[in-house]
C-alpha cells in the first residue's frame, strides 16, 4: 500500500542566526550605521529571510557579507523594504556573490594599534601579516597618524597622502619615531591586488554605507600600497607560512601581524595559527575582536563600541579600542 500521507517539511533551526544578526545591530551596528541596524533588525524578525540565508555556510551567514552584497546588488542602505525585496527577488544573483566574495575590508586605520605595538620591539623589523588582503595594513610607517592630544606623526619623507585620526586615551601615549621596516610582504588565501578597479569598488562597498571618511580613507590606502607594489602571496598558514617567514632577513626582528583574522576560524585553527607563528620564534602583533586571540586573557572591561578588540603583543594586551582602530585606551 502506498503511503501519500503529505508530511510536514522540515525547516532550518533559524534561531542563532536571528540571534547572530540581532547581536550584530545591538553590539556592532547601533550607534555606528543606523541603516545596516536597521537591516540586522529587519533580518533578524523576517523568517522568510533567515530561510534564505540558512543553507549558507556560517562564514557566509555574516551580516558584513551578506548585506555588502545587498548593496552591490542595488539595495538602499536601511530600506528594509528594498533589501527585502532585492533578497526575495534576486537571491541567486545575490547568493552568487555572497559565496564568491569575502569580507577582506583591509582597514588601513587599525595600523594605529599595530604602531603601537612596534614601538614595544626592537628594530629593524620584517612585517609579515597574514590575512593581507590587498596589503593596506602593511604600511603602518607609510601614514601619517593625528592624535588627539594635537601630537602628529609622518612618513620620514613627510605628509602622506593617507591621514589617519587616533584618539589614545588611559595614558596611552602616541609614538615618537616611526618603526624601521625594511621588509614587509603578506599571506592571504585569496590576495587581493589594490589597483583593479572591481576589487577596489567591493572593497569599498564593504565600508559601511554611513562611513565616508573611511571610504576615502581605504581609497587613498590602496593607491599608496598599489604605489609601493606590497606584495601578498596566495596561501594559508599550513602551506605558506613558514616558507614566507624564511624570506625575511636574518638582521631583522621578524614580527607577524593579524587583525581581524583570527575570528574566520575555529577554536582550534586559532590556537594553530599561534603556535605555528611561535614556531617561528618570531614576535606577534595581534588586534582582534576581544575573546577570539586564545592566549590573551579575559579582560575585565564592559564590551561598548570603543572596546571591541584588544591589541597584543605575544598575547599580551597593551590596548583596547573599536574595531577600526581610531580609539585607543590603555588595558
Amino acid at each position: 500500500m502506498n503511503d501519500n500521507t503529505s508530511r510536514p517539511v522540515s525547516r532550518p533551526d533559524t534561531r542563532a542566526l536571528a540571534a547572530r544578526y540581532r547581536a550584530f545591530a545591538a553590539d556592532q551596528a547601533a550607534g555606528s550605521s543606523p541603516s545596516l541596524e536597521r537591516w540586522a533588525e529587519a533580518v533578524a524578525e523576517d523568517s522568510g529571510l533567515l530561510a534564505l540565508l540558512a543553507p549558507l555556510p556560517y562564514d557566509k551567514q555574516q551580516p558584513n557579507l551578506v548585506f555588502a552584497s545587498a548593496r552591490w546588488h542595488g539595495a538602499r542602505p536601511g530600506d528594509t523594504d528594498s533589501l527585502r525585496a532585492l533578497l526575495t527577488t534576486r537571491w541567486t544573483a545575490v547568493e552568487a556573490t555572497v559565496r564568491a566574495r569575502a569580507t577582506q575590508t583591509n582597514e588601513a586605520a587599525r595600523c594605529a594599534a599595530i604602531l603601537l605595538g612596534l614601538r614595544l620591539v626592537p628594530g629593524p623589523v620584517a612585517l609579515l601579516e597574514i590575512g593581507a588582503a590587498a596589503g593596506l595594513c602593511l604600511l603602518p610607517d607609510q601614514y601619517s597618524y593625528a592624535f588627539g592630544d594635537g601630537t602628529r606623526l609622518d612618513p620620514a619623507s613627510g605628509a602622506a597622502a593617507v591621514s589617519i585620526d587616533v584618539r589614545l586615551e588611559g595614558g596611552l601615549t602616541p609614538p615618537e619615531l616611526m618603526p624601521d621596516i625594511p621588509w614587509r610582504a603578506g599571506l592571504d588565501l585569496n590576495p587581493l591586488d589594490p589597483s583593479d578597479p572591481d576589487t577596489l569598488a567591493w572593497l569599498q562597498t564593504l565600508v559601511w554605507p554611513e562611513h565616508e571618511a573611511r571610504r576615502t580613507r581605504l581609497t587613498a590606502a590602496a593607491a599608496l600600497a598599489a604605489e609601493h607594489r606590497v606584495q601578498v602571496s596566495a596561501g594559508d598558514l599550513r602551506t605558506g607560512l613558514e616558507a614566507l617567514a624564511a624570506t625575511a632577513p636574518s638582521d631583522a626582528t621578524l614580527v607577524v601581524t593579524h587583525s581581524a583574522t583570527l575570528a574566520y576560524l575555529d577554536e582550534p585553527g586559532r590556537r594553530e595559527a599561534v603556535e605555528r607563528i611561535a614556531n617561528l620564534g618570531a614576535r606577534r602583533i595581534s588586534f582582534e575582536a576581544r575573546g577570539v586571540d586564545p592566549t590573551v586573557p579575559p579582560l575585565a572591561l564592559p564590551l561598548t563600541p570603543d572596546t571591541l578588540f584588544v591589541a597584543a603583543l605575544d598575547g599580551t594586551p597593551y590596548a583596547i579600542g573599536d574595531g577600526h582602530g581610531t580609539v585607543l585606551t590603555h588595558p
